[in-house]
């Protein structure tokens, strides 16, 4: 079956490489018996890919059950997953097939895999590498002949570094790995999609569906889409009910994007802090600074030890003038040699009496980040003659971000 039929079968829209290169390995795979693990971000879909592999396999007719791991409190996640024997836990009136036991012959789908428990994990493994489990309160083993796919969001390798997932599970079950790319990284399909969602909402609620204009178009392109395709079914869904102009303009779409940067500069950075890392760069930071400073300071005491020597060659005064203008910014002609001595010491009279001692002084700057924000915010307003509306798209935030800064640095009073 060719790629158009295979979207248009699973509701897929886009043509992005990496979601075409996602679709064309789930088709691979199917196949076979091997265990998938599907990748990426929140929101992008992956629920998707399992049924493809389930639909293209030896398996189409057996049963497929999809679970969400992380919707399963910890106490039942066990006895949800393998079963349970009657009496082997509070509220067990009865015996109960788990769903692995449902799904014999069948798939299996692990929505947020890395959600269980360790001790789940290690059944897990077992059912893997054996295809055999025990019910809760049970001792009897049973055999199962399932296809497992997994799918998780979140960093397995950090997960596995903080204990957190077993590394041998991870192995064993990433056989086959399905990356499916974020939104940002599919920027020719964001429009296709917001088109798809308007004219599905339309025609659902009987209204005329949105459209939008070229502007809008490249700032829905540029969004980051941090909650991708259903953060965009979303806001597309909001804009249908609430405006009432069907042609949306970029200023308009602007309202509906939450922390939109139209400048992009500086890119943040979303992944966590590590605290270790960052004082370490900090520490050579303040180390390069320092001995920045200290050459400064020797090369300023060899001037001025040259000069208590008196007159040398001219070739060497000559250097030394240099030296003074590079050291002190001089923006005036080079000092002449036959005045080197006088002009070197009316740079340095302050220092004759501590043998250049207060060389060791440093211009503090203020590096306060609330004051940096408060001079740019002034200077922007300023700029605007008080209008906040274009000050707020001068610093690229929004203006109700704008007015709590101005009333936390009481600026109305300045």
């Amino acid at each position: 079956m060719d790629l158009q039929r295979i979207k248009q079968r699973f509701g897929i829209i886009g043509d992005s490489i990496g979601l075409n290169r996602s679709i064309d390995i789930a088709v691979q795979v199917a196949p076979t018996d091997l265990s998938v693990l599907i990748t990426g971000e929140s929101g992008v879909g992956k629920e998707v890919f399992p049924q493809i592999i389930h639909s293209f396999s030896a398996r189409k007719h057996g049963t497929y059950i999809a679970v969400n791991c992380g919707a399963i409190p910890e106490g039942t996640i066990d006895s949800e997953l393998f079963g349970h024997e009657k009496g082997s836990f509070t509220g067990a009136y009865e015996s109960r097939k788990g769903y692995f036991e449902e799904a014999n012959g069948g798939t299996i789908f692990l929505d947020e895999v890395a959600e269980l428990p360790l001790s789940t994990q290690v059944r897990l493994l077992r059912v893997l590498e054996t295809g055999e489990f025990l019910r809760v309160g049970s001792s009897k083993t049973i055999k199962t002949n399932v296809r497992v796919i997994a799918a998780t969001n979140v960093d397995i390798h950090k997960a596995i570094s903080e204990n957190k997932f077993r590394e041998d599970l991870f192995y064993r079950l990433n056989t086959v790995p399905v990356y499916i790319p974020p939104l940002r990284e599919r920027k020719e399909d964001i429009h296709l999609l917001f088109r798809k969602f308007a004219v599905d909402f339309a025609d659902r609620n009987r209204m005329p569906p949105i459209s939008l204009n070229e502007d809008a178009i490249k700032i829905l392109a540029n969004y980051r889409w941090p909650g991708n395709i259903r953060q965009l079914k979303n806001i597309t869904e909001q804009i249908s009910v609430i405006e009432t102009n069907r042609q949306i303009d970029g200023q308009t779409l602007r309202n509906y994007l939450p922390d939109y940067y139209e400048d992009k500069l500086p890119a943040l950075y979303d992944g966590p802090i590590d605290q270790k890392t960052f004082n370490t760069e900090r520490e050579l930071l303040y180390k390069i600074l320092f001995d920045m400073k200290n050459d400064v300071n020797d090369l300023k005491k060899l001037v001025h030890e040259i000069i208590q020597k008196g007159p040398v060659d001219e070739e060497i005064e000559e250097n030394n003038a240099r030296i003074l203008k590079k050291l002190y910014h001089d923006d005036s002609a080079l000092i002449e040699k036959d005045s080197f001595q006088k002009a070197a010491f009316d740079r340095l009279h302050d220092e004759e009496n501590d043998r250049i001692q207060d060389t060791e002084e440093i211009i503090e700057e203020s590096l306060s980040l609330e004051e940096k924000e408060k001079e740019l915010i002034m200077k922007a307003l300023a700029k605007h003659n008080g209008k906040r509306k274009y000050a707020a798209q001068e610093l690229g935030i929004s203006e109700r971000t704008l007015y709590r800064k101005i009333k936390e640095y009481s600026l109305n009073e300045d």
